[in-house]
């Protein structure tokens, strides 16, 4: 399923890609039948057994990968439900809402990157401290995945599930065509350090581009794909918010605008229909690749281009999306919610939801583990997407985030860039026009 809700986007996709990619990556994914609001409906169940409710937007997987199954088969006297609320647009509002009261909530409550900020920021107190839960081990993670959920005391109130390391994913036969080199390796070297390299690439493509087939799908992605890279992006180190004149942010519009402006650019809003149908008939021929983003493409390109697309690394590290597990305090089974929590983003199950989910793992330590290292996808040529993913969440900085910057982040694509994009508008007014929607969803 998709999700275009901002930065809702970013984990919601991952899901949605997720589900798409697992038949293709390691092994299939069930059917996520659960849907319904979040809320523990008590402490056991007629069995006597000790319920564990989680409450998640999307698909995250843990019920498909068999972790529940296996977690239950660990701990008899434990049963897991897991409630499901979508569109994820309504799963963060109602979490809010439930913390508010201190009732409703799940043992459990997922939380997306584009939240974690405002949560900790903002409701800290209302979550237990994961770092002191047995087990837990802080060098485990990626330094910046457990600095995105720390507060400033030091309490971690979310542990990693996922991350979105940043690749380009291109189409081999058309730069091939195009007379650009084709091995990933040679890919790669073309646009290494600079995202202006990879416009620059794009130029020679469009000299002879195949079938008139754009060089990438849409300005909103290359936006995303290079500030997704930066260290301060849309709030400063102090929580003030600096999107008008972030050096970051300038840069990546000047980018997505420059790429709009010289032709290079299918004009597609991602994860629409028209950009599924895109993917579909081969209209462009790179796009920005979180590893989320593989099953994108292979869902809505089809056995028709499998071999065709291969993965190169990303001309800077970065991270585009993710999620965490978090334990309130009012949480009805506590302590058995801590140990799952615990034990579901240990990097054990992180491999394992990699190899049946294709949900790459914020645990640093999952990466030397032969479900993440000797990963290789078929559909996009063999690629080794394990080692160049792992080596992209290493090398991504520590970016500070804010409370709205899915809000944010959202308005500089779907406001301003598509008003360059598809109503013709020029990188000026595009520029205001998100400005301007963001002053108002911040009240500046």
């Amino acid at each position: 399923m998709r999700r275009n809700t901002g930065s809702h986007r970013s984990t919601a996709v991952v899901l949605a890609a997720v589900a798409a990619l697992g038949a293709g990556l390691l092994s299939g994914c069930a059917d996520d039948g659960d849907d319904g609001s979040a809320g523990s409906s008590g402490g056991g169940d007629s069995k006597g057994k000790t319920l564990v409710t989680v409450g998640t937007y999307g698909v995250m997987g843990f019920k498909q990968a068999g972790l529940y199954d296996e977690y239950t088969k660990l701990h008899p006297d434990i049963k897991i439900e897991e409630n499901v609320i979508d569109p994820a647009s309504n799963y963060y509002p109602q979490l809010l809402t439930h913390l508010g009261s201190g009732s409703g909530l799940a043992d459990i409550q997922a939380v997306e990157v584009g939240n974690i900020n405002e949560v900790t920021t903002t409701q800290a107190d209302k979550f237990v401290d994961l770092s002191k839960a047995d087990g837990v081990k802080k060098e485990n993670f990626l330094d910046w995945k457990w600095a995105q959920a720390t507060a400033k005391d030091g309490k971690t109130i979310g542990l990693g599930t996922d991350v979105g390391p940043m690749a380009i994913c291109y189409r081999k036969d058309l730069f091939q065509q195009a007379g650009l080199p084709a091995d990933r390796n040679a890919v790669s070297e073309l646009w290494a350090g600079d995202w202006q390299k990879y416009l620059d690439a794009g130029k020679d493509y469009a000299k002879k581009a195949p079938g008139g087939a754009a060089f990438l799908d849409s300005a909103g992605g290359l936006f995303n794909a290079a500030v997704s890279g930066g260290s301060e992006v849309y709030y400063d180190k102090s929580g003030k918010p600096i999107y008008k004149d972030s050096p970051a942010v300038k840069k990546a519009w000047k980018l997505a605008t420059d790429a709009s402006t010289a032709k290079l650019s299918a004009g597609l809003q991602e994860f629409t229909k028209p950009w599924q149908q895109a993917l579909a008939n081969g209209k462009f021929a790179t796009a920005s690749c979180p590893a989320w983003m593989l099953g994108q493409i292979k869902e809505y390109a089809g056995d028709k281009y499998k071999g065709k697309w291969d993965v190169a690394a990303a001309p800077k590290p970065a991270n585009w999306g993710g999620s965490f597990l978090s334990v309130p305090q009012a949480a009805k089974n506590k302590d058995e919610a801590v140990k799952l929590a615990t034990w579901l983003t240990a990097p054990e199950q992180q491999a394992k939801l990699f190899e049946k989910q294709a949900s790459f793992p914020s645990a640093q330590a999952a990466y030397d583990l032969p479900q993440v290292a000797d990963a290789k996808l078929p559909y996009f040529n063999n690629a080794p997407i394990g080692k160049i993913f792992s080596q992209a969440a290493k090398d991504s900085p520590t970016q500070v985030l804010g409370p709205k910057d899915a809000v944010i982040k959202q308005n500089f694509t779907d406001v301003g860039l598509l008003q360059v994009e598809q109503q013709g508008k020029s990188a000026n007014e595009g520029w205001k026009a998100a400005i301007k929607t963001n002053d108002n969803a911040l009240d500046q």
